[in-house]
Parts: structure tokens; sequence; C-alpha cells
């Protein structure tokens, strides 16, 4: 009789635990909300969702969807006007400095001029 009351009242236990390792993984929460946060900025900077997607193909496309609709939906209710953004490519320039050394040979017959004289 004991034995059929223990193992319901362990499972009962167990279920109400927060067992460490058990539950979602903390990263794919982040990474979704990340790809609806630049799905909502490509809807504001008035960027088409395919153009969204192929600037950030390692992004989820379901979730900026998500975003790019929920920020579509907010701008209607509240008629706010997007900011259109162009993209500029910007060149790096690179200073190359040349530093000029004195060859070793020269060094030799400058002492060895004075030497002599």
């Amino acid at each position: 009789m004991f034995l059929r009351l223990l193992i319901p009242l362990t499972v009962l236990l167990l279920a109400g635990c927060d067992l460490p390792g058990m539950g979602p993984d903390p990263r794919i929460a982040q990474r979704e909300a990340e790809a609806k946060a630049i799905g909502s900025a490509c809807r504001y900077g008035l960027r088409g969702i395919e153009d969204c997607y192929s600037l950030n193909e390692e992004s989820s496309k379901a979730a900026i969807f998500t975003g790019w609709k929920e920020m579509d939906e907010y701008m209607r209710e509240n008629k706010i006007e997007g900011v259109s953004v162009t993209l500029v490519k910007v060149e790096s320039e690179e200073k190359v400095f040349e530093v000029k050394k004195p060859a070793v040979g020269s060094l030799d017959k400058s002492t060895d001029k004075t030497a002599s004289k």
C-alpha cells in the first residue's frame, strides 16, 4: 500500500520541480527576439520584407516576418511614417607608410672613408 502511494507522490513532486537544463535554451529565445527586432527595423526603415530577408540571411525568416508585421500594424494604428534608409558603402582607407632604412653597406663605406683620412 505504501508503494502505491509513493509512486504518485514522487511523480507529483517531480512535476513541480524546475530541473536545470530541462527548460528551453535561452539563446533560442534571444535569437528569435533579435530577428523580430530586425524585422521591425526593416519595416520602420521602409524596406520590403524580401530585402530584409536578403540582408539578414542568418536570421529566422518567420521571426523577421513576425516583427515586420507587428511594426506594420503599430505604424498604421499610430499613423507613423517610416524613415527612408539609404545604404552607403564605406570604403576603408589604408595608409601604407614606407620606412626607408639605410643600406648596411653604405654605413660601412662612410666609416671606412673617415678612418682612412
